[in-house]
């Protein structure tokens, strides 16, 4: 019998190749799906997509969803404990693993492992250093078909926001920004490809810019603010 497992979906490119890598290997059962929600916006937190298409994603998809609603800015504490109750929850159903599509940042690999070791589950990683280039590369062969919803302003600007990822985009990328965005420079809707039953319909409204302050490492440094550029999906 294979472990039952829970898959961290994000929404985005990623996320997607590594439930299609998880599902081609077959060693785990993908019992339910798991997203964070900013509770205040109902939207994906980072990717700002609504509730309403993360439910067409899921429902394509044919795995039962879990939405874990956080609030507007939770602290570590607070996310840690409800992320420590939700799997709690999970175990409960005789799940074991929990898999991400992470691909090389060490520090949230290695958090997301002490995590999970905390309540006796383990974590899987599909995709774990692999070459990036080479990765959106076989996304796109494999017919994935993603939209950008958010840019981080430090890297890209506006006109990011809302294209179609394809070899155009991945061209038009700065040489400082990671092809699959791993370094948050991008977040991504995927709405259609091998693992999804049918395409998830939506059109594209207005590009919205928001803000936040950055913190601050002394106190005398100024003020600075980090801006996003999202793109509404309808």
């Amino acid at each position: 019998m294979k472990p039952k497992a829970l898959f961290n979906w994000s929404s985005g490119k990623d996320s997607a190749l590594a439930l299609y890598q998880t599902l081609q290997e077959n060693r785990y059962e993908v019992a339910v799906l798991l997203t964070s929600i900013n509770q205040e916006f109902q939207r994906i937190s980072m990717h700002g997509v609504s509730v309403s298409l993360l439910e067409k994603q899921a429902e394509s998809l044919g795995i039962p969803l879990i939405k874990m609603e956080l609030p507007k800015e939770p602290s570590m504490e607070e996310y840690r404990q409800m992320m420590s109750k939700t799997m709690t929850d999970v175990q409960a159903q005789g799940i074991t693993h929990s898999i991400f599509g992470d691909i090389f940042l060490e520090d949230l690999r290695k958090y997301r492992e002490d995590q999970l070791k905390a309540v006796g589950m383990e974590a899987v990683f599909p995709l774990w250093k692999r070459n990036t280039s080479q990765l959106i590369q076989e996304f796109l062969a494999l017919g994935f078909k993603t939209i950008v919803t958010c840019v981080n302003g430090s890297y890209l600007d506006k006109s990011f926001a809302g294209r179609i990822i394809d070899q155009k985009f991945i061209d038009d990328l700065p040489e400082n920004v990671d092809p699959c965005g791993e370094n948050g420079e991008f977040h991504t809707f995927t709405f259609d490809g091998p693992i999804f039953k049918k395409p998830v319909q939506f059109e594209i409204g207005e590009t919205v810019k928001k803000t936040y302050p950055k913190p601050k490492t002394s106190p005398e440094e100024e003020d600075g603010e980090y801006i996003f550029w999202f793109s509404d999906l309808i």
